[in-house]
């Protein structure tokens, strides 16, 4: 891991850019704090981190607020990642469909995630070895929001992985409803439940199909970009119970 900057938000957060391979990603840390803290990797979804930095900055200052620190990774082909042709043709096929108020073929939908999962989620690990060597990071460790698909197979085969945050999505493949099985952590599941551009069954039937036991499902009216504030701090609350040592 090489840090590229270096510089101090509003609320005692320090943030570090960094470069682990050819991966980008940032690191937000409380810069009081006194002992190693736990860590909270920060999902998103394929825009590019350039874009969603403010919010992706948002949520890390609640994190810090609360004695954690955060991280988040650039997904592939993504951001000022190199370009992947056939992820860019399976995003041009859903746009095709949804332009046209066609139903999103399964063919579409696992082109658009399964690659993306089977690329980003050993980079997260690898992301996750290099952050828990750090000074100053101990865990335990979270997941929070992005493409839910990497949120489970996340919290399938990564045991550092304590607790998720997940954001409800219907562009799931079937094989990832078959690794919802075997999710056995902590889950708390946002959805908002007139999201626009996902399909509000397939959200409930993903919910239902995760093994774990101790499972919450949190709806809010309001489309996509709605999210109210109190459902961040329900998720707040979620991981201080089960990332908060002692």
């Amino acid at each position: 891991m090489h840090f590229t900057s270096e510089k101090h938000l509003d609320g005692g957060v320090l943030e570090r850019e960094f470069t682990l391979g050819d991966v980008p990603g940032i690191l937000w840390t409380p810069a009081a704090a006194a002992a190693p803290v736990p860590l909270v990797l920060l999902g998103h979804p394929a825009l590019g981190l350039r874009k969603m930095y403010p919010r992706l900055a948002a949520r890390a200052r609640h994190c810090a607020a609360d004695g954690f620190a955060a991280a988040t990774i650039e997904l592939p082909g993504c951001g000022d990642r190199p370009g992947w042709p056939a992820l860019d043709q399976a995003r041009a096929d859903l746009r095709r469909a949804m332009a046209a108020g066609e139903p999103v073929g399964e063919d579409v939908v696992d082109r658009l995630v399964l690659p993306l999962v089977d690329r980003a989620v050993p980079e997260w690990q690898a992301a996750l070895d290099a952050l828990l060597a750090l000074p100053g990071i101990g865990g335990p460790v979270g997941y929070s929001g992005g493409v839910i698909s990497v949120g489970v197979r996340l919290a399938v085969v990564e045991p550092r992985v304590a607790a998720a945050v997940l954001f409800a999505g219907s562009l799931v493949p079937r094989a990832v409803f078959e690794e919802a099985r075997r999710v056995t952590i902590p889950l708390h599941v946002l959805l908002q439940w007139d999201d626009e551009g996902n399909d509000r069954q397939a959200s409930l039937d993903l919910f239902d199909a995760f093994g774990s036991e101790e499972k919450s499902l949190h709806a809010n009216m309001g489309g996509h970009t709605g999210v109210p504030e109190h459902a961040g701090e329900g998720a707040a609350r979620f991981f201080a119970r089960h990332l908060k040592r002692g």
